[in-house]
């Protein structure tokens, strides 16, 4: 007799993942496919539209090859958010490269917009930064060089790789609320595309997709074996659906996923002010209510800081961790090799070494390179406690996350409990539950009852002067006429706390 379960498609920057999970919510099988990205310039980070397709597909036959007596009644998404493109709605053919929400090609667009006084708007409005990371600066640009004169605009179609896998798969055009909320176009209001951002980036309604709710039917999937007609029922931007997977609806949550970037994310509480250093965003929409709103910190460079030293060094991202010195001996690396994002939104900071000697070895440039993820997701939490943010605990998730040292440093630095999870494919996982919640498998009530195992981390010893080194080494990356205000923004307690004994013992 077969089992239901459900599928759920990971798309994300270097692989694709597929899982099957069943109603007691647990992994069946798995399935998994690379993905090439290509970087043709500098600053430049692409994919090609048809390789997505192709990685997804292969993770779904490689999945499905394993299902034995699973039967799935109902498909989920989690993709990369940011990243966009362009296709023909007639055929289906993309047009142009898919800009990654790495890409950076966009800064001197970025800068033109707000030179022009549409920063404060572009925040108020959409809840994010003028930045080249979010999508609606990207869409300009692909218009501008496919279709400059807009003349296409009912012919062509602009989306996120959610948009791009539901049309491909279902035949629908449509974005979740959450991934449509990254685009920087959205009122945050209404949670529907604001006119008065669109004609900022010269972008035509009519080439946008429709937003829809983040769990319900989307469309069923076609012409992929062994799931026609089964209906695509939650979709979820990867950060948005690790924290649902976390249950981040409960108070006092805060979830950190340790990945290429990192993504520090958690819902705002009633009342709680706005702040210039983190983002707004929809977390998810549930059908009949009000979207549920979070502040979100994107970290530019975590995981692939460790992945370019390593490539520097001529070693491997595993020797380089394992090798690491215990202390940095004063070496603080900052990965600004496209900018700064959260807390310190600055596109024109510069990747930066300080403390070099000629003692430096490869491990204390190793260990400067695991300190400097740690540092980066302090700031955000420093960031969030200035929003009035109570944090009860910090859930993280991701595959650096397997490194308890580095989850110790990261306990100690930024005094709050950190929970590591002991499931893998958070943002998988999250997508499936949300797919499940859109097929009527569950309850929200359900969800929040199912089993989620954590390991609590003990903090390790840590030097007190690394807060003033990395303040100080921030101050040398930032860009012409930021410097005054970075010293001095959310970056750790101050400099006149008492050491603990653990920081006393070490320095």
């Amino acid at each position: 007799m077969s089992e239901p379960a459900i599928l759920t498609i990971d798309q994300g920057t270097g692989s694709t993942k597929v899982l099957l999970v069943d109603v007691s919510g647990r992994v069946r099988a798995r399935g998994s496919a690379p993905l090439e990205r290509q970087t043709p310039q500098p600053g430049w980070v692409e994919h090609r539209g048809e390789d997505i397709l192709a990685s997804v597909r292969l993770a779904i036959d490689d999945a499905m090859a394993q299902s034995g007596e699973l039967h799935v009644v109902a498909v989920g998404i989690s993709n990369q958010r940011e990243s966009m493109l362009l296709w023909e709605g007639a055929t289906g053919r993309a047009i142009s490269p898919v800009l990654s929400w790495q890409d950076r090609r966009t800064v001197d667009l970025c800068q033109r917009l707000t030179d022009a006084g549409n920063g404060d708007l572009v925040r108020r409005i959409s809840g994010l930064p003028l930045d080249p990371m979010f999508s609606a600066v990207k869409a300009a640009w692909l218009l501008d060089t496919y279709d400059p004169e807009r003349r296409l605009s009912t012919d062509l179609r602009l989306g996120t790789i959610d948009s791009w896998l539901l049309w491909h798969l279902t035949g629908e055009y449509v974005i979740e609320a959450g991934n449509a909320s990254r685009t920087s176009l959205v009122d945050l209001t209404t949670g529907q595309w604001s006119l008065e951002l669109l004609s900022v980036f010269g972008i035509p309604l009519e080439m946008l997709p429709r937003i829809v709710d983040s769990v319900g039917v989307m469309g069923s999937v076609r012409g992929v074996g062994g799931l026609d007609g089964v209906p695509v029922t939650g979709v979820l931007g990867d950060s948005h659906a690790a924290l649902f997977a976390h249950a981040g609806w409960r108070s006092g949550v805060a979830k950190a996923t340790y990945g290429t970037g990192s993504s520090v994310m958690t819902l705002i509480p009633e009342g709680a002010p706005d702040s210039d250093s983190l983002c707004r965003t929809i977390a998810w929409r549930l059908p009949g209510e009000e979207p549920a709103l979070a502040w979100e910190a994107n970290i530019l460079s975590a995981g692939s800081t460790l992945t370019w030293l390593a490539s520097v060094l001529d070693t491997s991202v595993e020797d380089l961790v394992g090798e690491a010195a215990a202390d940095s001996a004063g070496v603080v690396l900052v990965p600004a090799f496209n900018g700064l994002g959260a807390p310190w939104w600055d596109p024109s900071a510069s990747a930066t070494v300080t403390g070099l000697s000629l003692s430096t070895t490869k491990a204390h440039l190793g260990r400067a390179a695991l300190d400097s993820v740690v540092m980066q997701v302090a700031d955000v939490l420093h960031a969030l406690r200035a929003a009035s943010t109570d944090l009860d605990v910090l859930l993280v998730d991701g595959g650096m996350t397997g490194n308890r040292d580095l989850m110790g440093r990261q306990a100690a630095v930024s005094d709050v409990r950190v929970e590591v999870s002991t499931t893998a494919e958070l943002s998988a996982l999250g997508a499936a539950h949300a797919a499940g919640l859109g097929a009527g498998l569950w309850t929200m009530a359900d969800l929040d009852k199912l089993p989620r195992e954590y390991e609590e981390i003990t903090p390790v010893a840590v030097s007190f002067h690394l807060h003033s080194q990395w303040r100080d080494a921030l101050r040398r990356s930032q860009g012409p006429g930021r410097e005054s205000t970075t010293v001095e923004s959310p970056t750790h307690p101050s400099s006149t706390r008492k050491p603990n004994a653990r920081e006393d013992a070490e320095s």
